[in-house]
């Protein structure tokens, strides 16, 4: 299977302090992909390397064969990397569908048109991401009351109103309850499938991560020192040691290649 992501030597460091240390992978076309790490292990700065808000000190990042270290990240976007946050950014004082509207409207190089019709442009549009994230009920509640779980499927479809190749999710279920983090992280699997969008996600939910990841990376200090099947990631006696002082991460009967 191909790559839509390849990541070669990446290294960051601010004053001294290595945050990120020589870190090479890969993310294939259609692939559902979990980085995961202690708190300060890395995995956001890496991810802001990838997305250009960082510029990385040595390395290179390669989006379907092309060289795109060091893009501004709007360029980045443009080329067609999608991203998410821990903390939702939605605009609380407009509806759901006026916050998908905004983004098609950023998508076409529409934002000139906040004006009064604005509210018309790109609707039948925003229903279909909606209705992608099954928010297309909710498409006219304002954002200031919906649950944390609703704005999290919000963020999801808005970060695909510009189709993107590659979408980098940082931990998606963070704040949710265990129930609304399997059904969100099902959605994505769904995505993945049907739409063959490339997922690469960072999360500390182990439940989430086994269920739903076609592969796992492992990050610790800055270093990656695992990348593989759920039952290889398992297995390896150093990611035991990172995450339980050597006792078993999960069981048998979890794991998935």
């Amino acid at each position: 299977m191909s790559e839509i992501l390849r990541v070669e030597n990446l290294k960051k460091s601010y004053d001294g302090f290595v945050a990120v240390n020589g870190v090479s992978f890969g993310v294939a076309k259609g692939e559902l992909k979990a980085l995961i790490g202690p708190n300060g292990a890395g995995k956001s700065t890496c991810f802001n390397m990838l997305t250009g808000q960082h510029r990385p000190t040595e390395g290179e990042v390669f989006l379907d064969g092309e060289n795109i270290t060091g893009r501004k990240t709007r360029d980045v976007w443009r080329k067609g990397v999608g991203r998410t946050f821990q903390i939702t950014g939605t605009y609380q004082s407009m509806t759901v569908i006026e916050n998908v509207q905004m983004a098609l409207m950023s998508h076409h190089r529409k934002l000139f048109s906040m004006m009064p019709r604005a509210w018309k442009l790109y609707r039948d549009e925003a229903f279909e991401f909606l209705d992608t994230v099954a928010m297309a009920d909710q498409a006219d509640r304002p954002c200031s009351v919906l649950a944390y779980g609703d704005l999290k499927r919000l963020e999801l479809a808005i970060a695909l109103t510009h189709r993107p190749r590659l979408l980098l999710m940082d931990e998606p279920t963070a704040g949710m309850a265990p129930s609304a983090r399997i059904e969100l992280m099902q959605l994505v699997a769904d995505i993945v499938k049907d739409q063959g969008v490339s997922v690469l996600f960072t999360e500390h939910d182990m439940d989430v991560v086994f269920a739903h990841a076609h592969h796992i990376m492992v990050l610790n200090r800055g270093e990656l020192i695992a990348d593989g099947s759920v039952t290889e990631v398992r297995n390896n006696p150093q990611v035991q040691e990172v995450y339980l002082g050597g006792g078993t991460l999960f069981k048998e009967e979890d794991a998935h290649a």
